[in-house]
């Protein structure tokens, strides 16, 4: 254990106040570094994270726990995406997202494939993954003890027909979302195979987090890019860059400023994940108008009008109606 984490476990153990207060020198995911005094921001003690994964989030913005979710539990969410993709189940809200490029459906050959459901908050047995007592124990570290489930996915990377429409650009996931504070917001990504550069695992910019959000819009590709696929207008291409490689089961949780996207899927198969983006039930929403994100406000309330014809529906709105209390209290949102 490095110094600085074996300093913070014995302040947490000793003092009496919030580990939300405590200050600890920077460090790197390997090393102590020598440079000014930091707030632990981005994580609270519950008596799950380590110290050592406590700094590692708070520089890096993410965290990967290896081997979280069972084989059991995702063979059952695999079958439950067939059964959709079959059509043999429908699900209320259900958006079922298709690659612009892809002729051939994994299920349905002669359907254009499917690369991502979002939104299933209302299949019991898919959103069985955002209650999982493994998951919201790690959730709780980011978010406290009042979790929602905000934002649902799964994600099916379809092998890239060589038009490199697989990737996905690189972007902040606040982008879409308007409520806030921000460090109360976090990702639970879940590998549902082995996924790794050459079936197009995600990249991150480590440290990026500490930004604000950027402007985003789609980037300028050749050959398309998928329906609401927004990038970061500007960020630095030489900015390093981590390749997070995992294994069936791994799960990495991140913040929502991490800047993150992830490349072409260039196997025959498909790449799954599956995914929720959890807020603190003490968020609160926010007006877009004016602001970068304003852009997808207005491509959100345009999808909403034209699947169900309903007219002006509030941005945030939306997400009220979406979002579920998996743990504690509903409050603000």
């Amino acid at each position: 254990m490095s110094r600085a984490a074996e300093r913070l476990r014995l302040m947490i153990n000793h003092l009496d106040r919030s580990s939300a207060s405590i200050i600890c020198e920077a460090a790197s995911a390997h090393a102590v570094t020598s440079g000014p005094l930091q707030r632990l921001r981005y994580s609270s003690d519950t008596g799950v994270l380590t110290p050592e994964q406590r700094l590692f989030y708070e520089e890096n913005g993410f965290l990967v726990i290896r081997d979280l979710v069972s084989d059991e539990d995702i063979q059952r969410f695999r079958k439950e995406f067939e059964r959709i993709c079959r059509g043999e189940v429908k699900v209320p809200g259900l958006i079922v997202m298709r690659d612009v490029a892809i002729a051939k459906s994994e299920f349905v050959p002669d359907q254009r494939a499917v690369s991502k459901l979002q939104d299933f908050q209302e299949s019991p047995e898919l959103f069985r993954y955002c209650s999982l007592p493994q998951i919201l124990r790690y959730v709780e570290s980011f978010t406290g003890p009042n979790i929602m489930a905000m934002h649902t996915m799964l994600i099916n990377k379809p092998p890239d027909a060589g038009k490199k429409t697989s990737r996905h650009p690189m972007h902040q996931d606040l982008h879409y979302f308007p409520f806030r504070p921000s460090d109360r917001i976090v990702c639970a990504w879940t590998a549902m195979e082995r996924v790794n550069r050459q079936n197009g695992c995600l990249v991150v910019l480590p440290g990026s987090h500490e930004r604000s959000l950027q402007e985003h819009d789609y980037p300028d590709w050749e050959d398309g890019v998928n329906k609401m696929y927004h990038g970061v207008r500007n960020y630095d291409p030489d900015h390093p860059r981590v390749h997070v490689e995992m294994e069936k089961g791994d799960t990495v949780f991140f913040h929502p400023l991490l800047i993150h996207g992830s490349g072409m899927n260039q196997t025959h198969g498909f790449r799954k994940a599956i995914s929720c983006h959890y807020a603190s039930g003490d968020c609160y929403y926010i007006d877009v108008k004016g602001t970068t994100q304003e852009n997808i406000e207005n491509e959100v309330k345009e999808i909403v009008k034209r699947k169900h014809g309903v007219d002006d529906v509030a941005f945030k709105d939306s997400w009220a109606f979406r979002g579920r209390l998996v743990q504690g209290e509903r409050k603000t949102l």
